[in-house]
């Protein structure tokens, strides 16, 4: 039967095989990731669901225009000339003629206000000017041609005129571009920072390495994954950040755990070999069922019809399972070949935080905790439900320009779009009419809407659209400012809710409103839709797992309970920080009118998943010296003890791998970097060291109950019988080198003890 332990055995017997096979498996991927990857990633957002929005596009696209043109604008704006000098009409002719030059599989036409005299294409007070270039109908394409355009624009760049592009397609070349310098920022800060945790828990060079060297294969193995998949079904390029951070994350921390349970191991008198089969029945055991309740988290966003999701769910899953993989194959296999060299180098004289007797200030917390057991309960769950109530303020936004740096072209050219055009001009609501056009009621419907919408600040001027069979009318009309903000989403809501039922009463017409404002409201009723299902299909499932695990129904529902208390606490500073802007700047964060829509449902799940690991690796702990002794309280502080320096290394490992992408430009990065690395953070201190020993200890033998009913349940524990060597064996766990032989023994083959 192959399991952890299984998995170790043959990895560490065979470590040239293993390693050889894993070195083959990140050539192929860093090929196909090189190959493949460009294509299989995209800055569009769709849904697979048939909403309002989707259905709006279709019919305009099948019965009025065809596939949806791809426009950017150029904003051409003088400080000392108005667009009536000559100067300015010959700027804007010779920059017109450039972008032509770049020919019609990148332009397919350029219009001005000098060719077409339309006055909505100049502001005010005459100074800027809008120049429209058309681009190839293929987003794709469009997007690949984006850099040629900016280059043109730039060669004509002069102290009398400057010009800025701006459009759907510019706007995510800069995401894109923001983005990808936020992951090699956050990728050299967590990796630097997790270096130096890591020489700390082991204070060797070797052992501090190998960990990073793990998540780097995790995250190679993950991206060649996307690159292969995503030949199928595309992902979102934040993909990359994902799996980046993800694997980062778990890379390491796994790897952690493993190493510094063969160290013990070893310490305790397991031959090399012995100690990595051990390792595999207890540590990397408890890899593998935490990987699974991480995994399990990230399937509740699978269901979600939502592509941004699904890719960061299966980005995030790939990069899990890969990291799994790693720890229980490819780290075995080295320390087969590595031995006691893993401690080569050292920094420290001490062997580090890692061990079992190394729970110092832990310990004595823990201990200060069981004896004032209620009230650590109120103190401790108090903060976190106190940190949680701002969530309720919270608004809920689709960032567009906005989650972009000031300093940007494309946010510069926004504020020019916002102050001197309408901000939506590129982008506006499109309301589709399918019905007979002849009809005179039809006819008064638009034009009550049109009045309507004249007379809505939210709005710009309305236009119409018919088709030639006279059964299909567009109105369309730019929004005022950003059509991503929250002000542009209420103007659909007023729109779909009370302007199209009002005009349109009493007739036979089909009105579906559409455009990238719609498509961002469609996503907030999506989300809306799903969180209850996802929340409940991933709660019952990490309740199911957890029962199996750790036969008990309390355990399981407490852990719940405390996971779902540290990420409300996540969600609440979330809001206070980058909604209400408390600490902020201090921070260096940028305060927002709103947090990004889809963070709540992927916190959860991911927050979830990773609050887990912690759990899993403690409360298994305390569930092997529980089973031996029957002692509540003694395998509590046992379990805190033996895992404090661990969790807490591992911990600030996830804490500065979130911090370092949570430090990038982009808005959306910064909340949620700064969400994942708080509830890490009070997962790893005010849940781990206070909530779980002073509620194991008011709950006494209760922690482990489970129903008559139940024991039907397969007995699938985080630790094996076979893994419980010298190290678990101790009767003493506080005096060095005191080792129950018998018990030993028993565990494990004779030649396990080497010394005693």
């Amino acid at each position: 039967m192959i399991s952890p332990q299984t998995l170790a055995r043959a990895s560490s017997r065979h470590p040239w095989l293993t390693v050889g096979s894993w070195l083959v498996a990140v050539v192929v991927a860093v090929v196909l990731s090189g190959a493949l990857l460009g294509d299989a990633l995209t800055t569009d957002m769709s849904y697979t669901n048939n909403p309002e929005a989707k259905r709006a596009e279709k019919i305009i696209e099948e019965r009025l225009r065809g596939p949806d043109q791809n426009m950017e604008l150029l904003i051409v704006r003088s400080g000392s000339r108005t667009v009536d000098d000559a100067a300015f009409r010959t700027y804007v002719d010779e920059l017109q003629r450039d972008v032509a030059a770049l020919g019609p599989t990148a332009v397919q036409a350029t219009l001005s206000f000098y060719q077409t005299g339309d006055a909505s294409l100049v502001s005010r007070d005459r100074r800027t000017t809008l120049v429209a270039v058309m681009l190839p109908a293929d987003d794709e394409a469009a997007h690949e041609w984006i850099p040629e355009l900016r280059a043109v624009v730039a060669r004509h760049e002069s102290a009398t005129f400057e010009t800025l592009v701006f459009g759907e397609h510019s706007v995510g070349w800069e995401i894109d571009k923001v983005a990808k310098d936020d992951l090699a920022t956050g990728e050299t800060i967590g990796i630097l920072v997790a270096l130096v945790v890591l020489l700390a828990v082991f204070g060797a060079v070797v052992a501090g390495l190998i960990p990073i060297l793990m998540a780097i294969t995790s995250i190679v193995i993950a991206t060649g994954a996307v690159a292969v998949v995503g030949q199928l079904f595309s992902f979102t390029f934040f993909v990359e950040q994902m799996i980046a951070m993800m694997g980062l994350a778990l890379g390491i921390d796994y790897a952690l755990f493993v190493i510094s349970r063969y160290r013990e191991e070893r310490c305790c008198g397991c031959n090399q070999l012995t100690a990595i089969e051990a390792t595999g029945g207890t540590a990397s055991r408890a890899v593998a069922f935490s990987g699974m309740t991480v995994v399990l988290a990230l399937v509740g966003m699978l269901i979600v019809p939502i592509t941004m999701f699904r890719s960061l769910a299966a980005g995030a899953i790939f990069v899990a399972i890969a990291s799994i993989l790693v720890a229980l194959t490819l780290l075995p296999a080295l320390l087969a070949l590595l031995g006691d060299r893993i401690d080569a180098f050292r920094v420290l004289r001490h062997r580090g935080m890692s061990g079992a007797r190394d729970g110092g200030i832990w310990e004595r917390v823990s201990h200060a905790v069981m004896r004032h057991p209620v009230a650590s309960v109120l103190v401790s769950g108090g903060v976190l439900v106190a940190a949680a109530i701002p969530y309720f303020g919270i608004n809920l936004g689709f960032p567009g320009v906005s989650m972009l740096p000031a300093d940007t072209d494309a946010h510069r050219a926004f504020a020019i779009m916002a102050e001197d055009f309408s901000g939506g001009l590129d982008s506006p609501v499109e309301i589709a009419i399918d019905a007979d056009l002849s009809s005179p009621a039809v006819l008064a419907g638009i034009d009550e809407l049109r009045a309507t919408l004249a007379g809505d600040p939210a709005f710009g001027p309305s236009q119409v659209e018919t088709n030639a069979a006279g059964d299909l009318a567009l109105v369309s009309a730019p929004t005022v400012g950003d059509p991503s903000s929250d002000t542009s989403v209420q103007s659909v809501e007023r729109l779909r809710d009370r302007y199209v039922p009002a005009a349109f009463a009493g007739t036979d017409a089909q009105v579906l409103v559409g455009g990238d404002t719609a498509w961002n409201k469609d996503g907030f009723d999506i989300i809306e839709r799903y969180l209850p299902i996802v929340l409940v299909l991933v709660l019952g499932m990490s309740f199911l797992l957890l029962t199996v695990v750790f036969r008990s129904i309390v355990v399981a529902f407490k852990a719940i309970l405390m996971n779902l208390l540290s990420v409300g606490a996540a969600y609440g500073l979330l809001v206070l920080v980058f909604q209400e802007g408390v600490g902020a700047g201090v921070l260096g964060f940028r305060q927002g009118e709103f947090i990004a829509a889809w963070l709540p449902l992927f916190l959860f799940s991911v927050l979830f998943g990773l609050s887990m690991d912690y759990h899993v690796f403690l409360l298994s702990r305390i569930r092997e010296q529980y089973d031996r002794t029957g002692d509540n309280a003694g395998s509590v502080a046992y379990g805190v003890r033996s895992t404090a320096g661990i969790i807490t290394g591992a911990a600030l490992i996830m804490v500065s791998v979130f911090a370092g992408f949570a430090s990038g430009e982009l808005t959306e990065m910064q909340q949620m970097g700064f969400g994942l690395g708080v509830a890490v953070l009070m997962d790893a201190t005010i849940v781990r060291t206070v909530l779980v020993p002073a509620s194991m200890r008011l709950l006494g033998k209760w922690n482990w109950y489970l129903p008559a009913w139940l024991a039907w349940l397969p007995e699938l524990r985080v630790e094996s019988a076979a893994g419980l060597t010298a190290v678990d064996a101790r009767t003493d766990e506080r005096t060095p080198g005191v080792i129950d032989l018998t018990r030993a023994t028993a565990a494990v083959p004779q030649e396990t003890v080497k010394r005693a």
